[in-house]
């Protein structure tokens, strides 16, 4: 009998002790912004490992500031994400979800793009007919590719405490 209450005992204690390492739960973040980057390193000079898109969901798996170390595709690639990209709530914009009523509206979208939506910005132009537009549109357009921002940070000497990864 003894055997069996030790037994018993030695189960007990591995459950309620040592079954609480084993559970630990997975913190999900959601894309909040229209269009994030998964960078190598925590800053935004980091070069882009993925593109996310605005619902995608991503695993927490280190904090560090103002950047989560992420994973997705099940952990098969990890990188950093800027804090301002990501919301702990589940966002789903897709027809037939279950929590599809959580999914955000247009306005809410453009700002999360940090943008205007065309209805917005068709009312900004109307109210303010005077302003000419085309440098503006032509700014939009710029795009500056990683090696071009890589040679221009080493020219100039510039070397962010974060960290640069080529």
């Amino acid at each position: 009998m003894s055997r069996v209450r030790t037994f018993l005992l030695a189960v007990l204690f591995l459950c309620v002790f040592c079954l609480p390492l084993f559970s630990a739960t997975q913190e999900f973040l959601s894309v909040q912004v229209k269009e994030g980057q998964m960078r190598s390193t925590p800053s935004f000079l980091g070069s882009v490992m993925a593109s996310l898109a605005y619902g995608d969901r991503v695993e927490l798996i280190e904090d560090k500031g103002a950047w989560k170390r992420v994973a997705i595709r099940g952990g098969k690639i990890k990188g950093w994400v800027h804090m301002s990209a990501l919301s702990t709530k589940k966002i789903a914009l897709r027809a037939g979800t279950a929590d599809v009523q959580t999914g955000a509206t247009s306005s809410e979208l453009a700002l999360a793009g940090k943008g205007f939506n065309a209805k917005v910005e068709a009312e900004f132009k109307n109210k303010n007919k005077n302003i000419d537009y085309t440098w503006v549109d032509r700014m939009e357009m710029l795009a500056v590719k990683p090696d071009q921002m890589h040679a221009f940070l080493k020219q100039g000497q510039v070397n962010p405490p974060e960290g640069v990864a080529p």
